[in-house]
């Protein structure tokens, strides 16, 4: 559960945290991830091209959503959350009609476990924990190692004076939003084997990410880490004790108490 909701979290951090632009269609990333990894893999036999191919397919969503929608509403965050809610409906219903209510079969690509502190783990979530730190290193990597993350950085703090030194908005944030969109269907892909593989099953994953990312620090990669594990450590002991409404809700109210005392967040930038 951590280690998803790390990679869902992040691109969420990036557009939101960022960027201060609130992408409900979000979720949707995700599940067109799972989708995807679910018909490369049926048609391959291959997991792991359909992940290369999730990945693929969520940044061209990402783009066309950039640049068909979202840049022509950055002035209006309110616009935005209306716009993207309405594509997050539209990408559900039509999922809905080309493949139906049925959950798509996603066959796990590794198999077995190991043995952790005298008690069994499965291979794969292995897998999905260093993908998971993979990711972050990279990420952090770009944001703070290369001239694209400082002309991100710069553009959020002042896109005025970064026009004016001839770095170009439009272009950094169509960029950050296609890079988020991407982790989206990778985390998706990722999560697949593990999970009933539904049109709706995005809905799930978006208001965790945001509580991840306002319990963290809106703004710091260090901050989706904390965040998450407190959101997914808190959700998955609660799974285990109490019914899964009464776990949601208690996790709302931690997250609510956190920001009450910490308002920028656990660790925020």
């Amino acid at each position: 559960m951590v280690s998803i909701l790390l990679l869902v979290a992040l691109g969420l951090a990036i557009v939101f945290g960022l960027m201060n632009i609130l992408n409900m269609a979000h979720g949707e990333l995700v599940t067109i991830g799972a989708f995807t990894a679910s018909l490369v893999q049926v048609h391959s036999g291959s997991f792991w091209l359909g992940v290369v191919a999730a990945i693929i397919v969520g940044a061209l969503v990402g783009w066309v959503l950039e640049r068909g929608l979202i840049r022509y509403l950055y002035d209006r965050p309110m616009g935005v959350i209306l716009a993207t809610w309405g594509v997050s409906l539209i990408i559900q219903q039509g999922l809905l009609l080309l493949f139906g209510p049925s959950p798509q079969i996603v066959y796990t690509p590794i198999e077995g476990s190991i043995t952790l502190f005298g008690n069994p783990y499965p291979r794969y979530r292995l897998v999905l924990i260093a993908a998971a730190v993979l990711t972050i290193a990279a990420t952090a990597i770009v944001m703070n190692r290369t001239r694209f993350g400082l002309d991100l950085r710069t553009v959020i703090q002042n896109r005025e004076v970064a026009e004016l030194v001839g770095i170009d908005s439009r272009r950094i944030f169509m960029f950050a939003l296609v890079g988020a969109s991407a982790l989206a269907a990778l985390a998706g892909a990722l999560v697949a084997p593990l999970i009933k593989v539904v049109p709706t099953m995005g809905a799930d994953y978006l208001a965790p990410s945001f509580f991840v990312v306002i319990v963290g620090g809106a703004g710091s990669l260090m901050g989706v880490v904390a965040g998450s594990a407190f959101i997914g450590g808190l959700r998955t002991l609660l799974d285990y004790q109490v019914p899964t409404t009464l776990s949601q809700a208690l996790v709302l109210i931690a997250a609510v108490v956190i920001v009450r005392f910490r308002p920028r967040g656990l660790l925020p930038a």
